[in-house]
C-alpha cells in the first residue's frame, strides 16, 4: 500500500470530521489570542478554545476540526529523540457540549483503521481507572471493549489538565505498536507503545484549592501530533526520518558535518525560526523573541561546535520556502527575504556578543570560580547571559569549582 504524506494525512483527517458536521477552523498561528497573556505562543489546539469549552458559544458552532501550529519549549531538551519537535502541527476535534466521549472513540477507531489503514491489531488503549474524586471511565472502557481493542486502566496518566486550576477531565489514550514482532505488554510497560491520540472529556474545573465542579458543558477535546503519526503510517522510528524532514535530510548534511543527534537539533531548530519569523516574530532580549533567539543561539552553537566557519548564509533557500509553503505562511519573495534576512541578522549578532564575551572572561577577574554576583554582572553590564558564559568558559576550561 502507498505510503501516506504528512499532507494527506491531514487532509483525510479534517475531511473525515467535516463530513460528520464539524465545522474547520482556519487562520492558525503560532500567537496566542489577543490579551491571552497566559502563554508566550500557542502549546495545543484546545489553548485558543479555552472561552468556548467553558460555555461561551463558538461562532462555527459544537463541532470542530482544526489542525494548530504549536511550539513547546518544555520540550527543547527533548529535541532530537524520535517523537519530540519544539513546532508541531496538532489535528485537532471538540464536541463543545453536543457528543459524549463514546462517540468521540468510534469516529477516532474508524478513521485509523478504515481511514489511515492501521491494523487493529496494532493499537492498545488506556482509560481512567478512577480516584477518591471522580469515578473509573466505564463508558470509555465499554466502547474499547466492544470494539476488541485492548485496554488498561490508570489513574495520573489518564487525567487531563492544562495546570493546575482550570478545565480538566479524564481522558483515552490511543496507543499504536512500533516494535518489530508481535504486540507486547500494556503501554505503561513497554516503550514501544507510542502515544498517537488523546481523547479528554473535559467536563470539571479544578479550583485552587484542588476541588472539582462541573462545567457549564461537557466537552470532548482531543488531539494527536501530525508529524508523529505521519512517520509511523510512513513506517519510520523517528519524527525526523518522516517526509517532512527529507528536505532537510536531504540537502543538510552536504553543508554542514554534523552528527544524527546534531542534524536533528539543527533541523528542528532551523525549522520553527522560520516559522516563529514567518507568524511575525522578531529576535528579542524577552518574551518571544527571546525564544526565537535561543532557537537560533542553538543552532549556531551546535554547527560552530562542527566548523566555525559555517553560516546561515549556506541555508538552502527550498528550505524556507517549503517550510513556509507547508504551514502556509506564504512563499512570496518578500516572506523569504525577510525570514533569511533576520536570521543572517542574529547571527552577526550572535558572533559579536561572542567575540565580546571571550574579551571579557579574558579579564583577571574572571579567572577565577564565577559566582552569582558575578553571573549577574557579566548579564547586566555584558549582555552575556548564563548559559552562553558557561559555554564560552568551557571553551577553554574553567577553573575548578566553578
Amino acid at each position: 500500500m502507498k505510503k501516506l504524506t504528512t499532507d494527506e494525512i491531514s487532509r483525510r483527517f479534517t475531511e473525515f470530521y467535516e463530513e460528520r458536521g464539524h465545522a474547520r477552523i482556519t487562520g492558525s498561528t503560532l500567537l496566542p489570542p489577543p490579551g491571552d497573556d497566559s502563554v508566550l505562543f500557542t502549546t495545543s489546539g484546545m489553548h485558543p478554545l479555552t472561552p468556548y469549552l467553558e460555555g461561551r458559544p463558538h461562532p462555527l458552532g459544537r463541532r470542530l476540526v482544526n489542525v494548530q501550529r504549536c511550539l513547546r519549549t518544555t520540550d527543547l531538551e527533548e529535541v532530537g529523540d524520535p517523537t519530540h519537535l519544539t513546532v508541531f502541527e496538532m489535528l485537532g476535534t471538540w464536541s463543545l457540549g453536543d457528543y459524549e466521549g463514546p462517540r468521540s472513540l468510534e469516529w477516532g477507531y474508524e478513521l485509523l483503521t478504515d481511514g489511515l489503514g492501521i491494523a487493529p491489531r496494532l493499537l492498545h488503549t488506556t482509560v481512567f481507572g478512577g480516584d477518591g474524586q471522580v469515578g473509573p471511565d466505564l463508558a470509555s472502557l465499554e466502547v474499547w471493549e466492544r470494539l476488541g481493542v485492548p485496554v488498561e486502566r490508570t489513574v495520573e496518566d489518564n487525567w487531563w489538565s492544562n495546570g493546575p486550576t482550570g478545565p480538566c477531565g479524564p481522558d483515552s489514550e490511543i496507543f499504536l505498536w512500533t516494535g518489530d514482532g508481535p504486540p507486547e505488554s500494556t503501554p505503561t510497560g513497554d516503550e514501544r507503545w507510542v502515544e498517537v491520540w488523546n481523547h479528554v472529556m473535559m467536563r470539571h474545573r479544578r479550583l485552587a484549592d484542588g476541588s472539582l465542579v462541573p462545567l457549564p458543558q461537557r466537552n470532548i477535546d482531543t488531539g494527536l501530533g501530525l508529524e508523529r503519526l505521519a512517520s509511523l503510517l510512513q513506517g519510520e522510528r523517528s519524527v525526523f526520518d518522516g517526509d517532512v524532514f527529507e528536505p532537510w535530510r536531504r540537502l543538510l548534511p552536504s553543508l554542514w558535518g554534523l552528527d544524527e543527534t546534531s542534524l536533528r537539533l539543527v533541523s528542528d531548530h532551523l525549522r520553527s525560526a522560520v516559522v516563529v519569523i514567518g507568524d511575525g516574530v522578531r529576535p528579542a532580549a524577552t518574551g518571544r523573541g527571546y525564544v526565537l533567539r535561543r532557537l537560533v543561539r542553538r543552532v549556531l552553537t551546535t554547527l560552530w561546535r562542527a566548523d566555525s566557519s559555517s553560516g546561515l548564509g549556506d541555508l538552502p533557500r527550498e528550505l524556507v520556502t517549503g517550510t513556509l509553503g507547508h504551514f502556509g505562511q506564504g512563499e512570496d519573495p518578500e516572506t523569504v527575504r525577510r525570514v533569511l534576512g533576520t536570521l543572517a541578522e542574529e547571527e552577526t549578532r550572535f558572533r559579536s556578543l561572542l567575540d565580546r564575551g571571550r574579551r571579557v572572561l579574558a579579564g583577571p577577574r574572571f579567572r577565577r570560580p564565577l559566582d552569582e554576583t558575578d553571573l549577574h554582572y557579566l548579564h547586566d553590564t555584558h549582555g552575556l547571559p548564563r548559559d552562553l558564559v558557561e559555554s564560552l568558559r568551557e571553551e577553554h576550561g574553567a577553573p575548578e569549582g566553578d
